[in-house]
């Protein structure tokens, strides 16, 4: 007969609750999951539309509130202020203790700051949980300008967000061109253009010195390592973020960047795992990077543990890179390997749908011509099919060939895929 234990999730994101969820398929263990974050898993991926009044709170929660009673699934308000591995026991912030068994430790990723002067006045801040959304909507009242300073995801969600009411927005981009880290050029300029087409004042190779304040300690504005100033009354701070493991310093867990575990997400310290943002591979799977911070590789690091701790030693694949984000109204993917450059072995063709919005390319081995990835701009692909082209090593020719078979809903994306077939000569 299995033996019942108590499971101690920290952490009600996509990569805790989806351990939670699976472990309740597989077990009768108790299970109790503890955040402060909020009372219940919410996506997280979506906040941005509660502030531009497209969602209430309320409907950005998978689930109904009856779900986890029913489930049996126990929900903590509160924050875990130690973790106690030789007494199996975590302390909160109401004074209160917590026995565990096994404890899944899935507490995200927080924004970077890099010490800039003035990054603590008011009206200054990150976004990435429910607590900043909040802060964000309290500290915009009022405002016509505002800086953004980051030229990632969150950078350019944040941007949107203030300029869906009306707020003037300056966007502060270290690189020469937008994302130009993760894109190949020709993608990276479609953004700027299409940024400045939403009357975003991008600003490219132009780093922040200095966030000025004013009597009341609010931001008045910005200063640039040029030495212009640009006045504002909101400072978004989006560059990355970075795993939240602080309160694990004294645990005895190793840590690096993330907290280090192995392919089964085990910490060195028996009957502890990490997942998730927090999470860093001790030996990542090749082309891929130890820490994947993505709501994707959360929810499969939640399948993977629950199996483990259920009896069934899973060790964790990450499968086919993929990634989806929103650039204003251009929907982009991304599958397998799309580098900034092109390898040696490595060719590509790019298709441009001329009109500044959509464009696809497909990265293909120059002596094999399999399919090694792709980037979808305003398309948008099916993924089990660009999945099964590269994990079967399709090629570029029988892709091409058979691009209406990955063209995810004809009824509502315009076709692409005669454009494409014409263009090119493979």
């Amino acid at each position: 007969m299995a033996t019942t234990k108590h499971i101690v999730i920290i952490g009600n994101g996509i990569a805790g609750i989806t351990a939670a969820r699976h472990i309740r398929k597989r077990s009768d263990h108790r299970i109790t999951v503890i955040s402060a974050e909020s009372d219940h898993f919410f996506s997280r991926t979506v906040l941005m539309y509660i502030y531009m009044g497209h969602m209430k709170y309320e409907h950005t929660k998978p689930y109904e509130d009856w779900f986890w009673e029913k489930n049996r699934i126990e929900l903590k308000r509160a924050y875990v202020q130690k973790v106690n591995p030789d007494s199996h026991s975590i302390e909160l912030d109401d004074g209160s203790s917590m026995n565990y068994d096994e404890l899944i430790i899935a507490t995200g990723s927080k924004p970077n700051k890099f010490g800039w002067k003035g990054q603590e006045l008011k009206g200054v801040q990150g976004l990435y949980g429910l607590q900043d959304l909040e802060l964000m909507e309290e500290s915009t009242k009022g405002i016509s300008k505002a800086v953004v300073v980051g030229g990632g995801l969150i950078g350019i969600e944040m941007a949107e967000m203030l300029r869906s009411r009306g707020f003037e927005v300056t966007m502060l981009v270290r690189e020469t061109s937008f994302w130009n880290t993760v894109l190949p050029k020709e993608e990276s300029e479609l953004i700027n253009r299409h940024i400045r087409s939403h009357k975003v004042d991008l600003r490219l190779a132009t780093e922040l010195d200095e966030i000025l304040g004013d009597e009341n300690g609010k931001v008045r504005a910005v200063r640039t390592r040029s030495g212009e100033e640009i006045p504002c009354q909101f400072v978004g701070l989006t560059v990355g973020v970075s795993p939240n493991v602080s309160f694990m310093k004294d645990a005895g867990i190793d840590i690096d960047k993330g907290i280090l575990v192995d392919g089964e997400l085990r910490t060195n310290v028996p009957n502890i795992y990490a997942l998730g943002d927090c999470a860093q591979l001790r030996n990542p799977k090749p082309n891929r990077k130890p820490i994947e911070a993505v709501w994707y590789a959360g929810k499969m690091m939640g399948e993977t543990v629950a199996a483990t701790i259920c009896g069934q030693p899973t060790d964790y694949d990450p499968g086919i890179w993929f990634n989806s984000a929103k650039f204003f109204d251009i929907e982009y993917q991304t599958y397998g390997t799309v580098l900034p450059e092109l390898k040696e072995n490595e060719d590509s063709i790019l298709w441009d749908g001329n009109d500044g919005k959509r464009c696809l390319r497909i990265v293909f081995d120059r002596n094999s011509k399999a399919v090694l990835g792709f980037n979808a701009f305003g398309i948008r692909l099916r993924h089990e099919v660009c999945d099964a082209w590269i994990r079967n090593g399709a090629t570029i020719s029988e892709v091409i060939s058979n691009l209406d078979k990955a063209n995810f809903d004809p009824e509502f994306f315009k076709k692409f895929e005669k454009e494409v077939q014409l263009q090119t000569t493979i």
